[in-house]
């Protein structure tokens, strides 16, 4: 069974940081690239960050640049995101998901596997 376990969300003070977690199983997950998108309710969901499924390569949206930074285990099946300097403007619902196609995948519906989402709530 294909699983992606997205986890270590919680409530943090602006300035403050938060690591998730991505755990995968059921699928080859060296074969696929990572991503973490987030979502506000009445709002689409919007990728902030990828990673590479062999070499690491990342990507940032402008929104997270220098604040997030996007990480793999290959070994472990295991992907992470470490948010630092977070602001209210960064709480969502983040989720993480992997896709096998080529390119950077900027659209949810590019990737084939979804973990459940992990809520983030940064107060002022």
């Amino acid at each position: 069974e294909v699983q992606l376990q997205a986890s270590g969300g919680g409530l943090v003070k602006v300035g403050g940081s938060l690591r998730l977690s991505c755990a995968a199983s059921g699928f080859t997950f060296e074969d696929y690239h990572i991503a973490w998108f987030r979502q506000v309710p009445g709002d689409l969901r919007d990728r902030i960050s990828c990673i590479t499924n062999r070499d690491g390569g990342e990507h940032y949206d402008d929104s997270v640049k220098g604040r997030f930074i996007i990480s793999r285990d290959n070994g472990k099946g295991m992907a992470y995101l470490q948010m630092n300097d977070l602001k209210p403007e960064d709480t969502a619902v983040y989720y993480c998901a992997a896709r096998r196609g080529t390119g950077w995948g900027t659209r949810p519906y590019e990737y084939d596997y979804w973990g459940q989402g992990t809520q983030v709530t940064v107060s002022s």
